[in-house]
């Protein structure tokens, strides 16, 4: 009998040595995520920060503040137009809004009234 209990408690030592490593395991991948989302969201910036001008940077700053994800949207949908050479050298507020005006145009969806 003490041949199995010695067998089960080195079972459960095992068991515990590996819930403990995968637990650690994860904390590494949250961390190395955290990182790469940091690392990302600091390259967006600067580049943000060469396409537009301070006027448009505190628009979408203050998009940022209200929806995050869309603003986010509109960071990369920037990005993409700039690296497409689709963009002048610096937008202008009033070009922004143009921009987010055409956005949100093709998102408004026709309404629907009955009579």
């Amino acid at each position: 009998m003490s041949s199995d209990s010695e067998l089960e408690a080195l079972r459960q030592r095992r068991l515990r040595e590996l819930a403990q490593s995968q637990m650690q395991q994860q904390a590494q991948q949250q961390m190395q995520r955290a990182l790469q989302e940091d690392q990302i969201s600091a390259q967006i910036k600067v580049i943000i920060n060469q396409i537009l001008e301070p006027a448009a940077k505190e628009r979408l700053s203050n998009i940022h503040a209200a929806r995050p994800e869309f603003a986010r949207q509109i960071e990369i949908l920037l990005i993409q137009l700039y690296q497409a050479g689709q963009l002048p050298a610096r937008l202008s507020d009033d070009a922004f809004k143009k921009i987010l005006e055409r956005i949100h145009e093709k998102k408004r969806e026709p309404k629907i009234t009955r009579s």
